[in-house]
């Protein structure tokens, strides 16, 4: 019974941690439009897009220029 106590705590403790890795934010779009991501967006300066997953699990690329700010929630 201690095995399976001392389990679930460790699970418990695993999850929280990685919960507090993730940072969700906000992308407000030049027009107008705002999408929310389950992490920060990542810029590819290469490229001029920001990568990105939504909250629906898609990954998505966004031009720089058409972000107008992303805000951390």
């Amino acid at each position: 019974m201690k095995l399976k106590a001392l389990a679930a705590l460790l699970l418990v403790g695993s999850l929280g941690v990685l919960a507090g890795c993730s940072t969700p934010s906000v992308i407000t779009l030049k027009d107008g439009r705002q999408i929310q991501t389950t992490d920060k967006p990542k810029l590819d300066a290469d490229a001029g897009f920001y990568r990105f997953q939504q909250l629906d699990g898609k990954d998505t690329t966004i031009n720089k220029d058409d972000v107008l700010t992303i805000k951390e929630l």
